[in-house]
C-alpha cells in the first residue's frame, strides 16, 4: 500500500508561520489532485486547500488570505504555506491525492500519516 510522506507540522505561536511538506513517492504516478485536510478533537475531517493537474487551487473559506497550496510536480510533491495561523487552526493535517499507477493502471485515493500542528502561546 502506497502512503504519502508528510511532514512540517509543530508548535507555533498565534500569527506565525509553517509549512507543511507532502510527496509522492514512486515515479510511475500521474498526479490528479493533491489535497490538505485537517481534523481537530471532536470534529469531522475538513478540506483545507486542494492543488488540481491543470495548477488551480481551491480553499476553505476560514484559511483564504492565510494558507497557499503549491505542487512541484518534478517532485510529485505539495506544500502548504500557513501565515497568520490562529488557535483554531490546531488541528491533525492530512495530505490525500489522487493518483493514476501507470504501472498497475489503476486509480488510487493516497494518504498520508497526519503531522500535528499546534497553534498556542
Amino acid at each position: 500500500q502506497v502512503r504519502l510522506v508528510d511532514s512540517g507540522g509543530g508548535l507555533v505561536q498565534p500569527g506565525g508561520s509553517l509549512r507543511l511538506s507532502c510527496a509522492a513517492p514512486g515515479s510511475t504516478l500521474s498526479i490528479y489532485t493533491m489535497s490538505w485536510y485537517r481534523q481537530a478533537p471532536g470534529t469531522q475531517r475538513e478540506l483545507v486547500a486542494k492543488v488540481f493537474s491543470d495548477g488551480s487551487t481551491d480553499y476553505a473559506d476560514p484559511v483564504k488570505g492565510r494558507f497557499t497550496i503549491s505542487r512541484d510536480s518534478a517532485k510529485n510533491t505539495v506544500y502548504l504555506q500557513m501565515n497568520s495561523l490562529k488557535p483554531e487552526d490546531t488541528a491533525v493535517y492530512e495530505c490525500n491525492a489522487i493518483v493514476f499507477d501507470r504501472l498497475s493502471s489503476r486509480l488510487l485515493d493516497l494518504w498520508g500519516q497526519g503531522t500535528q500542528v499546534t497553534v498556542s502561546s
